[in-house]
């Protein structure tokens, strides 16, 4: 990936990435805040802020409404680690994106009615995709499970509904300026550009903002899980599903590529291990999956599944039990290994066709301390050996390292 870089006198972090195929231009502002920097007490904020940055800047009213008269997209995603604001436009109005980003990076609008107004989305949203979708409050119960100590205790939505409902323009305000500043955010601009033209559109619309107090991430480490935990829940859903959680390697681990890779061994695809033993032959299961959560702190590789009729989670748990031990003891075959590095490879190259990505993974990998992290990605996968694999199981998929939701349908009369 070819790309340039510069820091304005601020400390805005500023990523250059030329592709002149199309006339297309993305600007990308990721901001180095999520739900892991927010206080126990007031949660949800990150993910409030993602709808905050929409409700105009004391300049411009209508932010949607600019950006589309000169063909512009945009949109925004919060997770723990981040908080990432997009915007995609004809190259030939790029100073358009610059325009309406800065101004609400220097001057956002703390108008009432907007907190009002974006306070009711947020509380909507929390109650429609968490509390009122079959199993859509699983990683409200499963966070809290899981982690202890470190934030990522809660989801980004907030641990609860009463963070939002009882959040003051104060508190907003406090917010927004600690993490809202240009030293705590990296722009990346890609496409149908020149460094010379972002480096002067940089310089006019983000470089007269101030910098702010530098913020100095200091969060709790989680202990290490001595102890199986699990939590039996019932709801109102159609299945009987089961969620294991197993701690692994933050993303600047050493063991990371090799969990992620013995996760698609064990659950991704028909060609999997639990899909061929758990839903194929024993036919205990409707369906299977398994990820890593991928965060930067300490995270997690979690299976799932949901089970047949009259099957129990003690037949599940066995049968898993079992597919486990012997991943242990026999390790992955040459021809499993390669399957699943083919697949994360496909994936990585099919992910950098699209300009967005590549504008976001440039910020990501930034953020990480070394944007030429980006590059090192395949050949750290392809590093992975069967030895690694078999190592990393014995040491992440142990019981003491385990919890387990148990999502138990509620009983039809």
């Amino acid at each position: 990936m070819e790309y340039q870089s510069f820091v304005l006198e601020n400390g805005l972090k500023v990523i250059v990435h030329e592709d002149h195929a199309t006339k297309i231009a993305v600007l990308n502002l990721m901001y180095d805040v999520g739900s892991r920097d927010e206080t126990p007490d007031k949660t949800g904020f990150a993910h409030l802020f993602e709808h905050l940055m929409f409700g105009g800047s004391k300049h411009i009213g209508s932010f949607d409404e600019p950006l589309q008269k000169v063909g512009g997209t945009n949109n925004a995603f919060t997770s723990p680690d981040m908080t990432n604001y997009y915007m995609t436009v004809p190259s030939n109005n790029l100073e358009t994106a610059f325009w309406l980003e800065s101004d609400r990076m220097n001057a956002l609008s703390f108008d009432p009615h907007v907190l009002e107004v974006q306070r009711k989305v947020v509380i909507e949203e929390f109650n429609q995709r968490y509390l009122n979708q079959p199993y859509g409050d699983v990683w409200l119960k499963l966070r809290p499970l899981v982690y202890e100590q470190h934030p990522y205790r809660w989801a980004t939505i907030g641990k609860e509904i009463s963070h939002i409902e009882n959040a003051t323009m104060e508190d907003v305000k406090a917010f927004f300026y600690k993490y809202y500043i240009p030293n705590n955010a990296i722009l990346v601009v890609a496409g149908d550009v020149t460094l010379q033209q972002v480096r002067e559109l940089a310089e006019k619309w983000f470089g007269p903002i101030p910098a702010g107090k530098p913020y100095r991430r200091d969060l709790p480490l989680e202990s290490q899980q001595n102890t199986e935990k699990t939590l039996h829940v019932e709801g109102n859903v159609p299945l009987d599903v089961f969620y294991r959680a197993y701690h692994m390697d933050d993303r600047l681990g050493a063991d990371y590529y090799s969990t992620d890779l013995l996760g698609d061994v064990l659950s991704r695809g028909k060609s999997s291990r639990l899909y061929n033993s758990l839903v194929k032959e024993k036919q205990l299961l409707s369906s299977v999956s398994g990820h890593i959560t991928g965060s930067i702190d300490a995270g997690l590789l979690v299976l799932s599944g949901k089970l047949k009729e009259g099957v129990t989670f003690e037949e599940v748990d066995a049968q898993l039990d079992l597919e486990i031990d012997k991943i242990q003891k026999e390790g992955v075959t040459e021809e499993e290994l390669m399957r699943v590095k083919m697949h994360a490879e496909s994936s990585h190259v099919f992910s950098e066709v699209e300009l967005l990505n590549r504008a976001i993974n440039l910020a990501f990998f930034t953020m990480l301390g070394d944007t030429r992290l980006m590059d090192q990605e395949l050949p750290k996968l392809n590093a992975v050996t069967r030895e690694h694999v078999m190592a990393v199981s014995k040491k992440v998929l142990n019981k003491s390292n385990c919890s387990t939701l148990y999502y138990h349908a509620k009983a039809k009369n």
